[in-house]
């Protein structure tokens, strides 16, 4: 489920594992996840393109070491395409619903094309999928144009016009560059301050392009440099943030530096300095965000938002001693919500109603008592069912280590239970017990067990305080644990033969051997 990089990275895993019956469902019309979707002015890889992608298939052609979106989104279908996984994707297939029939090891899968089942089931529905909108009054009224970075769209006009934009993340220190000439006005509503890391961002040129192409040693040598310093900045200032406390203190201040140098005013760079630690919530690269803010048609705004209007936005400032409170109305033409993703928290993870083992409501269950897994990718609670982007999985330089991790992973299971001939894979209590045991007890050790990270507002924890985002290990921990975790940490068992039943077919997907079924959601599928 999910045809992004995850997804594709998956089919090819499975595919060299000489399994070739298998299906991608995909909601979008395309492949590349949130590269497909996200194409607001200016998206781009935040981590250099030589280790933001897969180590098997390196990309000679990025035209800059932080590759443009576009180029992301065109290397996922030519991944695709190469690797032979097209086929077997399904666009325009949205799962609602699965839930695993324990008699006959399978799982029953409701999608918005009709019922399909499955011996085994994958989310590989990224992390950062389901746009997250503000919980503002009156945020509907607008009048004028709003669009999330998320989903944007192309055709609304932004040159000349007053522009509001609310939330200072990734996505807005990549927007905001791009849109503040052309503005009459841009307002950028903050209500956390983002640490900014110095951006090397070089263009590739044709000659190094063609060097990569037909010395393709010197890319893999780029992308060992890449990749460790990834790693540095985002495992060692995160994972291992408490025991490298002279590390992350370097890091803030080349932050704190960089700051000074690029932001002229001093009450503007006071509201651009973060008061938590480095990694509560992510840290970005860029050379252009801050400078924007010495423009003078761009007004940061720190005041608390207190509505939207029909025509704008107005904001309240409190005067305690005074006993008063003055409100602020800034008209605006377009409104930008770049306010990032919904993550650790019912509805998301799984992004729809996955029923396991007696029946139990996984999403529901995480909810109620913690997000938990086995390697960051499996649960007692889901018979013969994995998640690729699960809790307490995301680690390494880059989000193509938990990738091919994950895929490692899986494919291993799925090889045990063919040499033993078992229908049915599902982790052992016991292990996931001591794997969660082992995740809470490094998890002392990382950023967020800092104090600052309560007033961080970070993606990276859920409602209870928790940061199950992270599994708090380096990339080769990772890569070591997808080869040598212990298969016995599974049980199999097999199923005994389902007696045959008539199902109704409706129709066909393209290049594929897919068929949807027109049963009811309580009909038992045994074919």
């Amino acid at each position: 489920m999910g045809a992004g990089f995850s997804g594709i990275g998956l089919g090819i895993e499975l595919r060299k594992a000489g399994i070739t019956d298998f299906a991608i469902l995909e909601a979008a019309d395309d492949v590349g996840g949130v590269w497909h979707h996200n194409r607001y002015p200016g998206v781009a890889v935040d981590i250099p393109s030589t280790t933001y992608s897969y180590s098997f298939e390196p990309n000679p052609y990025w035209s800059r070491l932080f590759a443009p979106g576009d180029e992301l989104a065109a290397y996922a279908n030519h991944c695709a395409d190469k690797y032979g996984v097209s086929p077997h994707v399904h666009p325009r297939t949205r799962v609602e619903a699965a839930r695993y029939d324990g008699r006959n090891h399978r799982w029953v899968v409701e999608t918005s094309r009709g019922i399909l089942t499955a011996r085994f089931l994958v989310s590989a529905v990224g992390p950062l999928d389901q746009p997250k909108y503000p919980d503002i009054p009156g945020l509907g009224t607008f009048d004028g144009p709003t669009v999330h970075t998320a989903r944007w769209d192309p055709h609304v006009a932004l040159a000349g016009k007053r522009i509001g934009v609310i939330g200072t993340g990734a996505s807005s220190l990549q927007l905001i560059p791009e849109i503040a000439p052309a503005a009459e006005r841009l307002t950028v509503f903050q209500r956390t301050p983002i640490w900014v890391i110095p951006k090397p961002n070089t263009d590739i040129s044709p000659r190094m392009r063609e060097l990569f192409a037909h010395a393709p040693v010197t890319q893999r040598v780029l992308r060992a440099v890449t990749s460790l310093l990834a790693e540095f900045v985002m495992t060692v200032g995160i994972a291992y943030h408490m025991r490298v406390p002279l590390f992350v203190r370097s890091m803030e201040r080349t932050c704190l530096r960089h700051l000074r140098k690029q932001v002229a005013d001093p009450e503007v760079r006071a509201k651009l300095t973060p008061a938590y630690a480095l990694g509560c919530k992510r840290p970005s690269f860029s050379n252009t965000y801050l400078p924007a803010f010495d423009r003078a048609n761009v007004e940061l705004v720190t005041e608390r938002i207190l509505r939207v209007t029909t025509e704008g936005i107005v904001t309240a400032v409190a005067d305690t001693a005074a006993g008063t409170v003055t409100e602020t109305h800034r008209e605006l033409d377009v409104l930008v919500l770049a306010t990032g993703f919904k993550t650790m928290q019912l509805g998301v993870v799984p992004p729809f109603p996955v029923r396991g083992t007696a029946g139990v409501d996984a999403g529901q269950w995480w909810d109620e008592h913690g997000y938990q897994t086995y390697e960051g990718i499996s649960t007692p609670l889901l018979p013969n069912f994995w998640l690729m982007n699960g809790p307490w999985s995301a680690a390494g330089p880059s989000w193509f280590s938990v990738i091919e991790s994950g895929s490692r992973h899986i494919a291993r299971c799925l090889n045990e239970a063919r040499r033993r001939g078992a229908t049915q894979v599902v982790v052992r209590q016991s292990a996931h017990d001591a794997y969660m045991r082992s995740m809470r007890a490094k998890a002392r050790h990382t950023a967020f067990a800092q104090p600052s990270c309560i007033d961080s507002n970070s993606y990276y924890f859920d409602r209870r305080g928790e940061a199950p985002f992270v599994r708090p290990v380096s990339g080769p921990g990772l890569r070591r644990a997808s080869r040598t975790f212990d298969l016995d940490h599974y049980e199999y068992t097999r199923s005994e033969p389902a007696s045959s039943t008539t199902s109704r077919y409706t129709g066909r997907t393209r290049a594929s051997n897919l068929w949807f079924q027109t049963l009811s959601p309580g009909t038992a599928c045994n074919d």
